[in-house]
């Protein structure tokens, strides 16, 4: 068994085939790649070269197996070890996975720096050779829309905190020509926790606004109502009799005006009769049909046409008595059977329960990790995840990321 780390020169492509193939078994990368976990399981944690040159970033440098070994025995890492007979790969089992401890979080979050201003058909490669020389960089991950879509930002994790602490002075930073911004991941949460409560003051504000406005026009509305209606208000009185009901109004005027609606309960000395057109007019004509004698069951009745504020107020009650009226009678309506799920009906009897046929749905699930990959490997039912989430905070789903772009 041969261990990686020779002392030779390394060559820009041994340099590439490293750097890629480290990342593969690496600490970003290998705790979220199912597909890779699994081969591992199979052979005490050993990759044959066959499996390993159908991931696309790795076959797009090389499929040699003498070049791709070449290059992982001269890298000084020791993460990965070749077997004797030169055709698998795995990780040292000296340099197993780090445990996810709070320390660990918070040492992923110290290291992570977010930066934006790409445009977004940046590939990976314009971002890595651009982040050349800029300092050791353990990571990036190329934040993408749902629909993939390259959302223009990032976010590096950087070998040692002095790496990202001398990338976080330079922020004047530009890539072709474009302004870049630049925060360490912590800056970057505080301005999206900041962002976000400025969305929900602004939604709050503006529930507010669209209520006051919404009851304005239901105010506007109801005033209109009400100016349409003017002149068609009387308002009677008297020593009525007990049994004086609406249907007696009715007939006292069916000849004469069409009623609308008559506010009035039986018992009563008083109501108002809300005609659909001038009732001044009706009230006329059924004096005159009278002989000036209008009576309510042979009762003296004192009729008053109401007029201005005292007529608003009166119609404003009406049409509040005819909401509560037909709410009154929406709920009369309803049909209650038993006292409750599971409960009898009023006959005692047992209630049958009826358990619906329809045709079942089956909803595909979507695996995060999986679906945000775009390295194929054969043999494999899903594509696997090359540009990873921090491990430490991972991404919502509305900001996925293409993981295979490292």
């Amino acid at each position: 068994m041969a261990e990686n780390g020779d002392k030779e020169q390394m060559s820009d492509m041994d340099s590439k085939i490293c750097e890629q193939v480290e990342y593969y078994f690496g600490d970003h990368n290998l705790p979220r790649d199912k597909f890779l976990k699994q081969q591992m399981c199979l052979d005490d944690g050993w990759i044959p070269l066959e499996t390993m040159i159908k991931f696309n970033r790795l076959s797009k440098l090389t499929t040699d197996f003498g070049v791709i070994l070449a290059a992982l025995k001269k890298s000084k890492t020791g993460l990965l070890e070749v077997d004797e007979e030169n055709n698998k790969i795995r990780r040292t089992p000296s340099k197993p996975l780090p445990e996810v401890t709070e320390e660990y979080k918070n040492s992923i979050k110290s290291r992570s720096v977010y930066i934006k201003g790409f445009q977004t058909d940046t590939t990976l490669d314009e971002i890595k050779d651009w982040l050349d020389n800029k300092g050791h960089i353990e990571n990036i991950q190329m934040r993408r829309t749902l629909e993939k879509t390259f959302k223009g930002s990032v976010f590096l994790v950087f070998e040692t905190d002095e790496d990202a602490k001398k990338f976080l002075e330079k922020r004047d930073l530009k890539f072709k020509d474009s302004d870049m911004i630049i925060l360490s991941k912590e800056e970057y949460f505080t301005k999206k926790n900041e962002e976000r409560k400025q969305r929900l003051s602004e939604a709050k504000a503006k529930s507010k606004q669209d209520k006051a406005d919404a009851q304005k026009h239901a105010e506007d509305a109801e005033m209109k109502s009400l100016e349409e209606q003017t002149g068609c208000l009387l308002k009677f009185s008297g020593d009525l009799d007990n049994m004086t009901s609406r249907e007696d109004i009715h007939a006292l005027f069916q000849d004469h005006g069409e009623i609308k609606w008559i506010d009035f309960s039986r018992g009563s000395m008083e109501g108002i009769i809300l005609f659909k057109s001038n009732a001044k007019e009706a009230l006329e004509k059924a004096k005159k049909a009278a002989n000036d004698s209008l009576k309510l069951k042979e009762k003296e009745v004192t009729w008053e046409l109401l007029e201005g504020d005292v007529e608003k107020a009166a119609l404003k009650k009406m049409m509040e008595n005819q909401q509560e009226c037909y709410k009154r009678k929406s709920k009369g309506n309803r049909k209650f059977k038993g006292k409750g799920r599971g409960g009898r009906g009023n006959d005692s009897s047992p209630r049958k329960r009826i358990q619906f046929q329809g045709k079942k749905k089956k909803f595909e699930s979507s695996d995060e990790d999986d679906a945000e990959d775009d390295d194929d490997k054969s043999g494999s039912p899903k594509k696997r995840q090359l540009e990873d989430k921090s491990a430490d905070e991972p991404e919502p789903k509305q900001q996925k990321t293409a993981a295979e772009d490292q």
